[in-house]
């Protein structure tokens, strides 16, 4: 029919019925200057910011398609961000909610993310074992680091040394120098997986956790201090040695060194082990920001705190524990114990408390208030967040749960959903309770305790919502008051399916006890009142061989389709009960159907894929169309239409057309198996509900679908996502070592360098056009017009070569070097005399000069061999080094300035901050002299 059938484009409207993902981590973050109220969560692709105070989502930060797999805040407490299971990492800005950085380098899900002390560099792990060190302020990847055989779990920087720490599900904890981007050192002491590690005591410290009850202490030496350290013993032996002798204690130190290349710089020695009261292997391992605190949890609900002695309180045990150790010698008349006192590490690094969650712990994480409470918000498995506070100015300090978020969602999957029939509320019961939403605002506006629910409608009047369960009850609930009215033991087994009559007297149940009951509405007299109230009343009952999976009326309530467990479905008469059809042909148990509102189709859908639709007047199959990846779970036709809609445990929800038999439109969105779904009684709304926690409305629009259209997209979809998975462009000269390249190529890539192409071509094409006009004017004699290009006109009428500038500006950061990569060498020399006129003019030198070094750096061998590029070269060079000093100087200037402003202000400041320090100096002096007071006054 062409553009005469005309189909309506469904888009997603809203994501709602999800707290939190338990798939990436949970991080406080600050937000309006609080730090430890507002947290934020993974939510499907969306990051999602409650306060945890009232309990309200206050920020979305909106992501694409893929699901987030990774969060870590900024030092700053002004950026996030977020990692994705397409490799992506974005960089959102938390004041304004906007993504302000995207990084695509790797092949697979972020895995770890961690920020460097000041905020400038970002190191990044992955499922694809790689990790890959970004610039956020220049926006562009440094360099890959490979190594690893299996995921990475985390990744920490050194900060004093430049050194980067990572580990992985390979047993292994790598340690990188970043200054010559190379592993230095392989740590093999674990057996099991490493899933997780934490810096203590000033980076001197590293604490490991692996698929066992230990954590792992090791002690970190860096070989620059134990060299300063020995030099004055090493002068003081080599005094005291007679002049014969040939020791050296430096050169000993020297070839021990030699004998171990990878102690060159950090040394790192087991000090012992700290054990865990849970017995599996550790899920998160944590400190707060000031590494006072270490907390760790494992696959249940316990998280366990630790607290980590510093240096100052590690010296005054010491001397506590020396006093004493004195006092036994004295007393014993022994020699004074110097040496024998040592704190253990039990001691250093003490149990606080076990904090017991109410679901499985997924990940947490810390924060010390300045009030000297310690906050830990945990995100739980079954969609919660809960946050604790431990006083630690208690004797024993106790955590207690200040604030838990729930409203906004099920504990558990959602298992059915339903519509009012004014399309405004929308019913989800899922194991443990049944919710109402307001569609228009997406509030949850009542909460019911149930059993497991599998099916569910609204009484006609949507004052009432009946649910059948799992262990066959049938449930009716008020909804003006949120009460249980009745409860009715309907079935031996699962009500696995229920449907309204098109009377709306009553309505029908099937169940796994192989019978199909009616049942119909009655009033009946309440004994707490005297108002009658609605009850349901059993009337017929039809036995069969198998189990009932699901039940439909057609329209004009003459025949009853039923669902069977021997995967066929049977048609009966209402009235008599009578077998009227019977629809076989699915090779597994037809999971879902419905009948269309002129009762002319019946579509059903099953657990081998397929959807088939028959006739209801003779019961022939029409067609058989595969669906889904997986099993066909909910079926649903349009009202007043023959389009229809199945949901998969494909995680996608699609859209056919009974009477052309075609594919209309996917709903992609989920990232889970999509369970059941709901149209709206006027066809403008579907909701979904999935595995993935989450509860999605799609919206009908205005905008006409046309299928040619839709399939073009759906191609260059599937191209653009072959791309992404092609072989990636190989560097001449540069092999698959330790390092690479951070980027990788995308479509984005692709097309930023087709841009520069098609912007060199103009350039080219435009040169030679005024080559011909300057001899056209040579030979007329006088001046022609030219005629103006019309991209030219459109950027304000600039040169050609303004225009490649230009073009070359609105290259991502990020994709700049990926997009020079795949750029042909035939549009290089022109690239590089361009360079040399911008440098010249002294535009961009750094993002010029940054491009054009790559550009040498891999086509060294062709540039160099060109007798054309040579003067190009050489005047580049002259250029570039001009211009780079000049912009160095106004740097350093600029940099000179600041410092000289700062110590003007700090001048200014600098009597008052004397003064206080004057003050706090005397305050101090007084209590030491009453303490010594006290003492001598009990001696």
């Amino acid at each position: 029919m062409g553009l005469t059938r005309q189909y309506l484009r469904y888009e997603p409207a809203a994501l709602f019925g999800l707290v939190a993902s338990a798939r990436a981590g949970v991080a406080f973050v600050a937000l309006r200057g609080e730090r430890g109220r507002y947290v934020a969560v993974p939510a499907c692709e969306h990051v999602f910011v409650w306060d945890t105070r009232k309990g309200e989502k206050v920020l979305i930060l909106k992501g694409l398609k893929q699901q987030v797999s990774c969060l870590c805040p900024s030092p700053d407490g002004l950026h996030l961000a977020v990692g994705y299971e397409d490799g992506a990492i974005r960089v959102f800005n938390l004041l304004s909610g906007e993504s302000t950085v995207t990084f695509n380098g790797h092949r697979a899900a972020v895995t770890a993310l961690q920020y460097d002390h000041l905020g400038g560099r970002l190191v990044s792990g992955s499922k694809d074992t790689e990790v890959i060190v970004w610039d956020v302020i220049n926006e562009s990847g440094l360099y890959r680091l490979r190594g690893h055989k299996d995921v990475i779990t985390q990744v920490l920087f050194l900060e004093e040394k430049n050194l980067l720490v990572t580990c992985a599900k390979d047993t292994l904890v790598k340690w990188w120098d970043l200054d010559t981007q190379h592993c230095f050192k392989t740590l093999v002491g674990h057996r099991a997986e490493v899933w997780g590690m934490a810096l203590l005591s000033k980076e001197k410290r590293l604490i490991t956790g692996s698929g066992d009850s230990e954590l792992r202490v090791w002690d970190l030496t860096y070989i620059q201090e134990v060299k300063d350290r020995d030099e004055p013993e090493s002068k003081k032996s080599k005094g005291s040695s007679s002049p014969g002798a040939e020791e050296n204690p430096e050169e000993d130190e020297t070839l021990e060194l030699d004998e171990h290349p990878e102690e060159r710089i950090v040394k790192c020695s087991k000090v012992g082990s700290i054990m865990r009261e849970g017995r599996d292997r550790v899920v998160t391992l944590g400190t707060d920001r000031m590494g006072k605190f270490l907390a760790c949890h494992g696959t249940d609900a316990v998280l366990e705190v630790f607290s980590v002695l510093s240096e100052e309180e590690i010296q005054k045990k010491l001397e506590k524990k020396m006093k004493k150790a004195r006092k036994k010698a004295k007393q014993n008349s022994e020699e004074e114990p110097e040496r024998s006192v040592e704190l253990s590490l039990q001691e250093e690094i003490q149990r606080v408390t076990n904090v017991k969650a109410s679901s499985k712990i997924k990940s947490f994480d810390l924060i010390l208030s300045p009030k000297g409470e310690l906050k830990m918000v945990l995100l739980l498995q079954n969609n919660v967040i809960e946050l604790y506070q431990l006083d630690l100015s208690a004797q024993v300090p106790q955590a207690v749960r200040v604030s838990r978020i729930t409203i906004g969602g099920h504990r558990s999957d959602v298992r059915t959903l339903a519509f009012s029939s004014d399309n405004i509320a929308i019913l989800s019961a899922a194991a443990e309770s049944v919710k109402i939403w307001n569609r228009s605002t997406l509030q949850c506006i009542r909460t019911m305790e149930c059993e497991y629910a599998l099916c569910s409608l609204f009484v006609p009047g949507d004052r009432q919502v009946i649910i059948g369960t799992k262990t066959g009850k049938l449930q009716l609930y008020d909804l003006a008051s949120g009460s249980l009215i009745e409860t009715l033991d309907a079935h031996d087994g699962a009500v696995w399916s229920i449907a309204l009559s098109p009377d709306q007297h009553g309505f029908v149940t099937g169940g796994a006890d192989k019978c199909v009951k009616f049942w119909e509405f009655e009033l009946v007299k309440d004994e707490s009142s005297v108002q009658k109230r609605l009850s349901m009343k059993h009337v017929r009952i039809l036995q069969l061989d198998e189990d009932v999976l699901c039940v439909r009326y057609s329209p004009n309530q003459k025949l009853l389709a039923v669902s069977l467990l021997d995967c066929t479905v049977k048609v009966f008469y209402v009235d008599t009960l009578k077998f009227f059809l019977s629809l076989y042909g699915h090779k597994l148990p037809v999971l879902c159907m419905d009948i269309c509102y002129d009762g002319t189709l019946i579509a059903t859908g099953s657990a081998d894929r397929n959807v088939k639709i028959w006739g209801l007047d003779f019961g022939d199959c029409h067609r058989s169309l595969f669906a889904h990846d997986d099993s066909v779970m909910y079926l649903q036709f349009v009202p007043k239409s023959h389009l229809f809609f199945t949901a998969g445990k494909d995680g996608k929800i699609k859209q056919w057309d009974a009477d052309k038999f075609e594919h209309i439109q996917t709903l992609e969105g989920h990232h889970q198996e999509v369970w059941c779904l709901a149209l709206s009684p006027n066809g403008d709304y579907v909701v979904s509900a999935s595995h993935d926690k989450s509860l999605r409305l799609w919206e009908r629009t205005r905008e006409p679908l046309i299928l040619e259209e839709e399939r073009e997209m759906q191609r260059e979809a599937e191209y653009e996502e072959s791309v992404a998975k092609e072989e990636q462009p190989v560097v001449p000269g540069e092999t698959q070592g330790e390092t690479g390249l951070a980027g990788k190529k995308t479509i984005e890539t692709i097309k930023a360098a087709e841009r520069i192409m098609e912007a060199i071509e103009l350039y080219r094409e435009e040169m030679a056009k005024l080559k011909e006009h300057n001899a056209i004017c040579k030979a007329a004699g006088k001046e022609v017009p030219f005629p103006v290009n019309p991209i030219l006109h459109a950027y304000g009428n600039i040169t050609p070569s303004a225009y490649v500038l230009e073009v070359f500006k609105k290259v991502k950061s990020s994709e700049l070097e990926e997009s020079l990569l795949v750029l042909p060498f035939s549009y290089v020399p022109d690239l590089l005399r361009l360079f040399n006129e911008y440098i010249q003019l002294g535009s961009d030198v750094e993002l010029l000069c940054r491009a054009l070094l790559f550009l040498l750096k891999i086509h060294f061998g062709q540039i160099t061999s060109n007798q054309m590029l040579v003067t190009v070269i050489e005047n580049l060079k002259k250029t570039t080094i001009s211009r780079v000093s000049e912009a160095r100087d106004v740097l350093g200037f600029n940099m000179a300035g600041l410092q000289f402003l700062k110590r003007e202000i700090e001048a200014k400041d600098e009597v008052t901050f004397f003064a206080d320090a004057t003050e706090r100096f005397e305050e101090k002096k007084r209590k030491r002299k009453k303490k010594e007071k006290m003492v001598l006054a009990v001696l």
